[in-house]
């Protein structure tokens, strides 16, 4: 079975597993989406959707946010892990948007990365689930499984999407993206999973 062959069978079965996969996050708009990626890195979608439920009803858009103060998103989000940089992280981004983007997300992966806070995984979850621009964000789960599927060699996240855009239909990316994430968290976590699919 070759690379493309292997990818095809996986993607088959990924759509079997997970037919509809829906975003794990929960979010309002485009701010709401960015806030939430943004806290869940080092922490579960679980807590960040406990987290962001008190959150966003104190403020849902970068006006709210950076009236409300970095102690008091400190506050609300503190069980989250690395929270003093993400409160902060937030504060600073919320005013980003405010001075620069006319309180809007720009869906330009470009401008979204100078945001505080935001990598690229994070601003190409937001541009693929928010604006529907193809994007093939890559986390760890991710990462681990295309190495295991002989799909990547692996050396970096960044070789990892690059390989994946390349072997998979731009249309399918959104979803293979959420597929690959939820089969590693119920089949594959990085310790005795050998990837069997």
């Amino acid at each position: 079975m070759n690379k493309k062959e292997r990818a095809l069978f996986i993607e088959k079965k990924l759509n079997e597993l997970f037919p509809n996969p829906k975003a794990p996050l929960n979010h309002s708009n485009a701010f709401t989406l960015l806030i939430a990626v943004l806290l869940s890195a080092q922490t579960t979608d679980k807590r960040v959707n406990i987290v962001t439920e008190e959150l966003f009803k104190l403020a849902s858009t970068p006006e709210k946010m950076f009236k409300l103060g970095e102690a008091k998103v400190y506050d609300v989000i503190k069980t989250c892990g690395l929270a003093p940089k993400k409160a902060k992280a937030i504060i600073e981004t919320s005013k980003i948007l405010i001075d620069n983007h006319g309180g809007k997300v720009p869906k330009d992966l470009t401008l979204l990365e100078e945001l505080p806070g935001v990598g690229h995984k994070t601003a190409s979850v937001v541009v693929s689930e928010f604006f529907k621009v193809p994007a093939f964000p890559v986390d760890t789960h991710i990462h681990r499984l295309a190495q295991r599927w002989g799909l990547t060699n692996g050396k970096s996240v960044k070789q990892t999407e690059k390989d994946l855009k390349e072997i998979f239909e731009k249309m399918n990316w959104r979803n293979l993206h959420l597929q690959i994430i939820f089969y590693g968290r119920a089949f594959c976590t990085s310790r005795g999973c050998d990837g069997t699919i």
